[in-house]
């Protein structure tokens, strides 16, 4: 398929899972063009490197590069009556889903992939960042830019590449992984999936993907990734459960979780193909117990990679996180204010007892945004329960992204659900006056936490300068 990707157009090329597959054509030698909606700094990014980036949609813009492209990379979220696809369908171009394109990438790689209802974009950037402390450089896309580089993917000179694999559509069945890692399987995107059972069967056709001799890596205290390494361990899949509970051949127990410092330490057992144990300690400089978990999968999947363990250790306790996994955005008149990309209520849930102790004994007070509309239709009761772990909750209206409303379906489902007083609860439908409300709510020593998967990120740096107005 290497042909075929000379030339690339990619609609949507300012998204996290296009921009990283952009990077990478680039980094190649490949002539590369697109479209996004808007500028973004992704967009000015992609520009800086070469590539021909359009604003808005039209036919004309796949005529940006000379000959135009021998292939366009699409994803999910286009619409077939996108004019760009519709031009090349009627140009006979051959169109690719963003994952075709990944997979074709990915030849000639040893291949790991992280997949999982949530934690995927974590610890795939914790197994890339452990390997770059091994002196190994692999290539990686990641739907989520890496601290330590300010980057979603890269062009390595390894011949290991690590991929965040992608369940929401399915499209992670196009990769061959020699190592996947899940790290959990719990009721998501049911939008396309139809019903849970469906959900979960795709997750065992991934794993049906592992190449021979290859590994799967489960965390086995979540019930469906347990099941699934039942499951795949029955089809005589080389397994290695990781968690509280994980036992047996290749084992890592996690024995304790301390919070550390904005971190952790946690202290886990090994155990090897012979049964043999070992004690060892893993640190991790970002908090809460599912990111410790998340180091060991990266810190097995490293050794299986065949990494030296001392520096996987040294890189998962140097790992700086994730644009948009308890980012930082800044602090005003004594107020610590962070932003998170969690948008399922499992990840919610977590998040919060994870900003917790880092609040220390201040306030956690939360600015939620709902993604899509089935989702919040099908959750908004875990969503309310979630959302009771935080002191203060301001509800935001859905976000959209690739669905149209709902009748009905607003983030007022989701408010109604969360107990705690009313007076706690705040529903605010208009962008422009979450700031003045969190600053008004806001005391010296609490933490505000932005949260969503949509455009409630862009909170952050606004509720900064608000809270820098109170002070002065």
């Amino acid at each position: 398929m290497s042909g075929v990707l000379d030339r690339v157009h990619l609609v949507g090329i300012g998204g996290a899972g296009m921009s990283g597959i952009a990077r990478i054509l680039l980094a190649r030698g490949g002539a590369v063009s697109g479209s996004d909606a808007k500028d973004s700094r992704t967009v000015l990014a992609l520009r800086a490197q070469g590539a021909h980036v359009a604003v808005g949609h039209d036919g004309a813009n796949l005529d940006q590069v000379d000959g135009g492209p021998t292939a366009v990379v699409v994803s999910t979220a286009i619409r077939e009556e996108n004019p760009e696809l519709a031009e090349a369908r009627r140009r006979g171009i051959v169109v690719l889903r963003r994952a075709e394109a990944l997979a074709a990438l990915m030849d000639g790689h040893r291949v790991a992939c992280v997949a999982g209802t949530h934690g995927k974009t974590s610890t795939t950037s914790m197994l890339t960042v452990a390997l770059q402390h091994c002196r190994v450089d692999p290539s990686f896309a990641i739907g989520g830019d890496l601290n330590e580089s300010g980057a979603n993917a890269h062009q390595g000179s390894g011949g290991v590449f690590v991929a965040e694999a992608d369940e929401s559509d399915g499209s992670f069945l196009f990769f061959s992984p020699s190592i996947a890692v899940v790290t959990n399987v719990e009721a998501d995107h049911l939008d396309h999936h139809g019903t849970v059972e469906a959900y979960v069967a795709v997750f065992d056709s991934f794993v049906e993907r592992v190449e021979p001799g290859g590994v799967l890596i489960a965390c086995v205290d979540d019930p469906g990734a347990a099941a699934l390494a039942r499951r795949a361990a029955e089809r005589g899949v080389r397994v290695r459960p990781y968690g509280r509970t994980a036992s047996g051949p290749g084992a890592a127990r996690l024995l304790e979780h301390r919070p550390d410092d904005g971190g952790g330490l946690a202290s886990v057992e090994l155990t090897d193909e012979h049964g043999e144990v070992e004690k060892i300690e893993v640190r991790v400089a970002v908090p809460g117990e599912h990111m410790a978990g998340n180091a060991v999968a990266a810190l097995l999947a490293g050794l299986e990679l065949g990494a030296d363990r001392a520096g996987l250790l040294e890189g998962l306790a140097a790992f700086g996180g994730v644009r948009r996994r308890f980012e930082f955005r800044g602090r005003a008149d004594g107020v610590r204010v962070y932003d998170d990309y969690a948008h399922h209520p499992t990840e919610v849930d977590a998040q919060l007892r994870a900003a917790r102790p880092v609040a220390g004994e201040g306030r956690l007070i939360v600015v939620f945004q709902p993604h899509l509309y089935s989702r919040t239709r099908i959750f908004a009761t875990e969503f309310g329960a979630a959302l009771g772990l935080a002191d203060e909750v301001v509800v935001l209206d859905v976000y959209g992204a690739r669905e149209d409303p709902e009748p009905g379906v607003t983030g007022e489902l989701v408010a109604e659900a969360v107990p705690l007083p009313p007076e706690r609860v705040h529903r605010e439908s208009s962008f422009d006056r979450v700031p003045e409300l969190v600053a008004g709510l806001a005391r010296s020593g609490d933490l505000v936490l932005t949260m969503g998967a949509g455009d409630v990120t862009m909170l952050g740096p606004e509720i900064v300068t608000a809270l820098q107005q109170r002070e002065s």
